[in-house]
């Protein structure tokens, strides 16, 4: 009934894809990654689940980053609910995809703390929105501070970094996706 929760999330295919896309062999992305062979094995071959900073070294390997290669584990469907996961509060940091396939968007939702000194930067606009908790932000050389409710909207090219100020902080992101050229025109 377009409800997909029996259908774990499998990253393997797109992680292969995009390494073969890239013409790369396994032992170049675990040499990249730092993630050993038969690993990134397992995980291609949805053997494995990656946690969340071993599908971003992944992803750091493979030229993409992980919302990306969530967005392209499943197959797009027009209609498609992704429940929240029964989680005990406190357990160990996550994020998790809000829109399944490869679309034109992409959300995440990030809870718990955050690797603060990882930079990033998307090609396209996004707009991150704090459930819960508190972050700061820093962009364009500035620290915002923002509270549950808040959002900030950055522009495609923008470099940043976050990291929860308090526990249990969850944050929504949401981006044009990486393979939607949205930046046509802009001056950098």
């Amino acid at each position: 009934m377009g409800d997909n929760k029996e259908q774990p999330l499998r990253v393997g295919a797109a992680v292969r894809r995009r390494r073969r896309a890239l013409d790369l062999t396994l032992a170049v992305v675990a040499e990249r990654s730092g993630l050993s062979v038969p690993f990134l094995s397992q995980v291609e071959n949805d053997r494995a689940r990656p946690s969340r900073t071993s599908l971003e070294k992944v992803a750091d390997a493979l030229r993409t980053t992980a919302v990306e290669l969530l967005a392209a584990a499943d197959p797009a469907c027009s209609v498609d609910v992704v429940r929240a996961e029964d989680t005990e509060p406190g357990t160990e940091p996550r994020a998790r995809s809000l829109v399944r396939g490869h679309h034109q968007m992409h959300a995440s939702e990030f809870t718990g703390d955050h690797e603060a000194g990882r930079e990033f930067q998307y090609r396209n606009d996004q707009l991150m929105y704090v459930a819960d908790g508190a972050v700061e932000i820093e962009a364009e050389g500035r620290a915002y501070r923002l509270g549950r409710g808040d959002t900030l909207y950055l522009t495609g090219g923008v470099r940043h970094r976050w990291r929860a100020t308090v526990p249990d902080t969850r944050v929504v992101v949401v981006a044009v996706a990486e393979h939607i050229e949205a930046v046509r025109g802009r001056r950098r």
